[in-house]
């Protein structure tokens, strides 16, 4: 089982402010993302990737106040979307809230998780058409869409259609040109730290650093404005 980061996590109050804050603090805009119809949500995206991360890229996320949601939707939106705390929080500005680690094998992925005593929940087939064709992945999302470990714990994703040869062929940082932002490392603090650290080495993720202290993620980025840092503050 291979595990690494997939892409960071920004929730935004609507997308147009996603994009202008993205503008602002990065000194870039970011690319064409797509519309998530079983969620209600919709998302722009870029590049971030380094040789430590050749998968990385981060996405701006936003309720889309223009879709319906189906009969067969979830109760609640992935990532804590529909969390009141969470609202609040990126009401004035958007903030990074979690991150996803994409695996070669989801399902022994959750199994590692589930005997750690960690319900990371089912993994979920989705689609979403791209200009090279139809992009297919499951992703680990619970039932009451949250994040667990205030966002520490990554939801988990695996690319491609079941039993595709190359399953990472159509992942998103294919279709996205270099942005001149780059991820530089991502911490971790929080007070269930041996918990968290067993819950990574359980997936195989490594590359983070975690200590005990105050729930917070910290994402080190180098960017056309300098270095930017970015972070949860436990939310």
């Amino acid at each position: 089982m291979k595990t690494q980061i997939d892409h960071l996590v920004v929730v935004a109050k609507t997308l147009a402010l996603g994009v202008q804050w993205c503008e602002a603090t990065f000194g870039i805009t970011p690319g064409p993302g797509g519309e998530h119809a079983l969620y209600g949500t919709h998302n722009r995206l870029f590049k971030i990737a380094t040789p430590a991360n050749p998968m990385a890229y981060l996405e701006i996320i936003a309720i889309n106040p223009a879709a319906g949601r189906s009969a067969n939707a979830p109760g609640r939106r992935w990532f804590d979307m529909d969390d009141a705390a969470l609202q609040a929080a990126v009401a004035s500005e958007p903030r990074l809230v979690h991150f996803v680690a994409n695996t070669s094998d989801i399902g022994a992925a959750l199994g590692a998780l589930q005997a750690q005593g960690i319900d990371r929940g089912p993994a979920l087939r989705a689609s979403r058409d791209t200009a090279r064709g139809l992009l297919q992945w499951e992703i680990s999302v619970r039932e009451d869409g949250q994040r667990l470990f205030n966002g520490a714990l990554p939801t988990l994703i695996q690319w491609g259609a079941l039993g595709e040869a190359e399953p990472l062929r159509l992942h998103p940082r294919n279709n996205l040109p270099r942005s001149g932002v780059t991820l530089q490392s991502i911490a971790v603090t929080h007070p269930d730290a041996d918990k968290l650290q067993a819950a990574y080495a359980a997936i195989g993720l490594a590359g983070i650093a975690l200590e005990a202290g105050p729930a917070n993620i910290t994402v080190t980025l180098h960017t056309p404005k300098g270095v930017v840092r970015l972070e949860s503050h436990g939310i």
